[in-house]
C-alpha cells in the first residue's frame, strides 16, 4: 500500500475554520479513493506563502530527509500551498521528486507531478503561474484599496491603534479616537523633547506617567509618528505619489509642533546630555572662554566626594559646585519681585493676552480664507488632470506644492484657533510665586533648573573669577543688578541698551516665563 504525508496551510488565522477543513476534506477523499495510507500531516497555521521559513514546512522537509524511503506521495490541496512564487514552488517539487523520489499530488487541480512526463510538467507550471498571477492581482487590489483609504479618505488602517488613541467602529466606519489620559502623556513627550529633556530622562518620566510601550526606540517612534499631528502615511501606488495626507481622526499635537520636532530630530546632537542633581548647570553654565563647563566629583583628603564645575582648558574655571550653587541662590533672591511689580506685570500681561487673542481671531479668519483659495487651486489642478489637460508630471508638481501650502496653513489655523484664555488663569495662580525666586529655584528639579537658567539668561550665563556674568537677562529680573554687582554675585553687562524695566508686551517675555517654566515647576512640585 502506498504511503503519503500531507501538507496544509492557511495564511490568515481568520480563515482557519473554512480553509483547513476544506483542505482536509479534499485530501482525505483523494487518499481514500486511491487507497493511500496517510502517515502524518503538517499544518502551518497563519503563515504566508511568501517564504519557506514556516515551522511545519521545516518539520516536513526534515521528515522527508529522514524517512524518504517510507514516503511515496506528498499530498496538498493546491500547489500554491507551497509557495505563491511559481519559480520557487517549481524548484521545490522538482527537487522532492529527483532527490527523494516523492511525487507531489495536487488533489483539487488533479495533478500528480512527474518531472519525466512533459504534460505533467507543463500543467504544474501553468497552475503555479496562474496562482502567482492571482496573488499579484490580489496584491494590487489590496495596495490600491489601502492607498485610497489613506490618501483619499484619510483613514488609519493599522490593526493596532497608536498609544494615545483607541479604535472605534467597524469596516469602513472604523477610525481612531483620542484616549484623553494617554494623550496627555503624548503631549508631555513632545513638550519635554522641545525643552531639551534628555531622551533617557524623558523615557523615565513618561514611564512614571503611564507610558507602557516597550522597546529602546519607543519614544523616538512617538516623536516621528505623523498620526499624532492628524496625518496618515501612504506608500506610492503605481503613478500616484506617496507621502503624508490629512487624516479624518483628531490630532493630539498641532502640525507646527510636529514639524518643529521633525526638524530637531533631523539635526544630530553633538553631545549626549546626562543629568546629575549634584551639578544641574553642567553644560548650561559657560566658562569665560565660552566653553560649556563640565562637572564631576573629586575625592577629598577625608575620602568625601565634592563636585566641581570645570573647563576643558587648564588654568580656567575649576569651581566648587556648592559655592556656585549658593551664590546662584543669592542671585535668585535678588531677582524676586515686589508686589508692585507683580501687579504691573499682571495688568500688562492681561492686556497683551487680550490684544493677542483679538489679533489671532482676525488672523484666523484670514488664514481660513487663504486655505479655501489654495484648496480651490488644488481642485482645479485635479480637474485639469482628470480631463487630460495637463500631464501627470505637471499634476504631481502642482499637487505637491499646493498640498504643502495646505499643510502649513492648516497648522496655522490650528494654532490660531486655540483658546488662550487659560493664560489668565495661569497668571492668577502663579504670579505671586515671583516674589520668592529663590524658593522657586530650590523646589525645581534638575530639568526645570536648567530650563530656568536658559530662559532667564537666554543661554548666556558665564562664570569668571568667582562671579557670574551675562550679557542677556530678562529685564523683569534685573531690577537689583547693581546690588548683584556690588556683592560680586552677578555682573550684568547689557548686550544692548534697553531702558524698559518690564517688557510692555508681557506676552513676549513674561507670559512665556509664567506659562512655560512656572507652570511646569508648580504643577509638578
Amino acid at each position: 500500500m502506498k504511503r503519503a504525508i500531507r501538507y496544509l496551510r492557511f495564511s490568515n488565522l481568520g480563515q482557519s475554520n473554512g480553509s483547513i477543513e476544506r483542505q482536509e476534506l479534499y485530501t482525505d477523499q483523494w487518499l481514500q479513493f486511491n487507497q493511500v495510507h496517510l502517515i502524518d500531516t503538517f499544518i502551518d497555521r497563519g503563515h504566508s506563502a511568501k517564504t519557506f521559513d514556516r515551522p511545519d514546512f521545516l518539520k516536513l522537509t526534515a521528515f522527508i530527509t529522514k524517512h524518504q524511503k517510507n514516503v511515496d506521495y506528498l499530498v496538498v490541496d493546491q500547489l500554491d500551498r507551497f509557495s505563491r512564487d511559481a519559480g520557487e514552488a517549481m524548484t521545490l517539487v522538482k527537487r522532492l521528486q529527483k532527490q527523494y523520489s516523492i511525487q507531489i499530488v495536487s488533489v483539487t487541480e488533479g495533478i500528480t507531478f512527474d518531472y519525466d512526463t512533459p504534460g505533467s510538467y507543463f500543467r504544474t507550471g501553468l497552475q503555479l503561474l496562474l496562482a502567482e498571477e492571482d496573488n499579484i492581482n490580489r496584491s494590487i487590489k489590496i495596495r490600491g484599496g489601502n492607498y485610497t483609504a489613506r490618501a483619499k479618505e484619510g483613514r488609519f488602517l493599522s490593526n493596532l491603534a497608536p498609544f494615545g488613541y483607541k479604535k472605534v467602529g467597524e469596516g469602513k466606519n472604523r477610525t481612531i479616537v483620542i484616549e484623553e489620559k494617554d494623550a496627555k502623556i503624548i503631549q508631555f513627550i513632545y513638550e519635554s523633547y522641545l525643552r531639551n529633556v534628555p531622551l533617557y530622562e524623558l523615557k523615565n518620566q513618561a514611564k512614571t506617567l503611564g507610558f507602557n510601550r516597550g522597546g529602546n526606540m519607543a519614544i523616538e517612534r512617538i516623536l516621528t509618528n505623523p498620526v499624532y499631528a492628524g496625518m496618515v502615511k501612504a506608500k506610492a501606488f503605481k503613478e500616484y505619489p506617496g507621502g503624508l495626507f490629512p487624516g479624518i481622526h483628531e490630532p493630539i499635537i498641532d502640525k507646527i509642533t510636529w514639524q518643529i520636532v521633525q526638524n530637531k530630530i533631523a539635526k544630530p546632537q553633538k553631545t549626549k546630555s546626562v543629568l546629575d542633581d549634584n551639578i544641574p548647570l553642567r553644560g548650561i553654565l559657560r566658562c569665560h572662554c565660552g566653553q560649556p563647563l563640565s562637572g564631576a566629583p573629586s575625592r577629598g583628603k577625608t575620602g568625601k566626594w565634592f563636585y566641581y564645575y570645570k573647563c576643558k582648558f587648564p588654568q580656567h574655571n575649576n569651581v566648587s559646585a556648592i559655592k556656585s550653587h549658593n551664590q546662584f541662590l543669592e542671585v535668585c533672591e535678588l531677582m524676586s519681585l515686589s508686589q508692585t511689580n507683580i501687579k504691573y506685570i499682571k495688568e500688562t500681561a492681561e492686556q497683551s493676552l487680550e490684544t493677542a487673542m483679538n489679533s489671532n481671531k482676525k488672523a484666523l479668519v484670514e488664514k481660513k480664507e487663504e486655505l479655501e483659495k489654495v484648496q480651490e487651486k488644488l481642485f482645479a489642478v485635479e480637474e485639469k488632470w482628470i480631463s487630460s489637460q495637463i500631464s501627470r508630471e505637471t499634476y504631481d508638481r502642482w499637487s505637491s506644492n499646493y498640498n504643502g501650502e495646505i499643510f502649513s496653513i492648516k497648522g496655522a489655523v490650528e494654532r490660531l484657533g486655540k483658546d488662550h484664555s487659560q493664560g489668565f488663569k495661569i497668571l492668577a495662580k502663579h504670579l505671586n510665586f515671583l516674589t520668592d525666586i529663590k524658593y522657586i529655584y530650590g523646589k525645581a528639579d534638575t530639568i526645570q533648573k536648567r530650563e530656568f537658567v536658559n530662559l532667564v539668561f537666554d543661554s548666556n550665563l558665564y562664570y569668571q573669577n568667582g562671579v557670574y556674568r551675562t550679557p542677556t537677562m530678562m529685564e523683569v529680573f534685573a531690577h537689583n543688578s547693581l546690588i548683584m554687582r556690588e556683592k560680586n554675585l552677578l555682573i550684568y553687562d547689557k548686550k544692548r541698551d534697553n531702558q524698559m524695566i518690564i517688557p510692555s508686551g508681557g506676552a513676549g517675555g513674561i507670559r512665556t516665563l509664567v506659562q512655560t517654566w512656572y507652570k511646569v515647576s508648580f504643577l509638578h512640585a
